[in-house]
């Protein structure tokens, strides 16, 4: 049974960093992405960043060049650094895995999801 579980979220000024994590367990195939997903009160879920089976990354361009994805394959983990925060970055923040689709940063295909880890930052 595949289990992601998130950490790191928290409350920040604006201009401020935080690292998320996501530990992946379970797998025994490889998924064609995994990445990161936010959803703020009120709006749609995006996709923020993610990696596919192939490294290639894909970023939304809300947050290129502040957030940057990477993964430790040994240490079966994905990470989000995110630096140069703002108040518009305030969601609950998920880790998302898809098996087949290398439409990455679409929530429509996604199969597996942790429980979210939330991330606040004020004005």
């Amino acid at each position: 049974q595949v289990q992601l579980v998130e950490s790191g979220g928290g409350s920040v000024q604006a201009g401020g960093s935080l690292r998320l994590s996501c530990v992946a367990s379970g797998y025994t195939y490889s998924p064609s992405c995994m990445g990161w997903f936010r959803q703020a009160p009120g709006k749609e879920r995006e996709g923020v960043a993610a990696i596919d089976r192939d490294g290639r990354l894909s970023v939304a361009e809300s947050v290129k060049g502040r957030f940057t994805i990477s993964k430790d394959n040994a240490k079966n983990t994905l990470y989000l650094q995110m630096n140069t925060l703002k108040p518009e970055d305030t969601a609950m923040y998920y880790c998302a895995a898809n098996r087949y689709s290398y439409d990455c940063l679409s929530p429509n295909f996604l199969d597996a999801w942790g429980q979210g880890t939330l991330v606040t930052v004020s004005s």
